[in-house]
């Protein structure tokens, strides 16, 4: 079974939103082990550099990361796949990796260079601008569209 692991820049606050995360995390346990990791977002202050605060946030990502686990960063700037595409992506990394898939997502400003060329892949779920709570759901919702393609279900039409 699949490890995915959700590394991600401070609670959700909008309750459609977490009420989403948890539907879709729910949903998505019966096709992978799943792990949802928040880490503590950098004060954001009017003045302070955004370098500064996306290297802090960086930080606390990389206190989290286990060595040899495949990291996905998302990024505006990374790969983009249809639903098929993603799911085709998703089950060739499935049959290759044996430890933990872990999915970064920053905070409002985003991931660190560092964060993004440490990653091994780097992923964009759109090249609109989404607020980083919302890409969250959107994430764990297509990672669920990707294990129903897999499997033939009806979800995917």
């Amino acid at each position: 079974m699949l490890k995915i692991k959700f590394l991600v820049v401070d609670r959700t606050r909008a309750k459609f939103l977490s009420d989403g995360e948890v539907t879709y995390l729910d949903r998505l346990k019966k096709y992978a082990r799943v792990e949802w990791i928040e880490v503590k977002p950098a004060k954001i202050k009017k003045g302070r550099p955004k370098k500064d605060i996306i290297a802090e946030e960086a930080l606390a990502i990389t206190k989290k990361l286990v060595p040899h686990d495949y990291l996905v960063a998302l990024d505006p700037l990374g790969r983009e796949y249809d639903s098929e595409g993603f799911s085709f992506w998703l089950e060739k990394l499935s049959t290759s990796q044996r430890g933990w898939i872990n999915f970064i997502i920053g905070g409002p400003l985003g991931l660190s260079r560092g964060i993004i060329d440490q990653a091994d892949d780097v992923l964009s779920l759109s090249r609109l601008t989404f607020p980083h709570e919302m890409c969250r759901l959107f994430l764990i919702e297509q990672i669920y569209r990707a294990f129903t393609i897999m499997k033939g279900t009806k979800y995917h039409k």
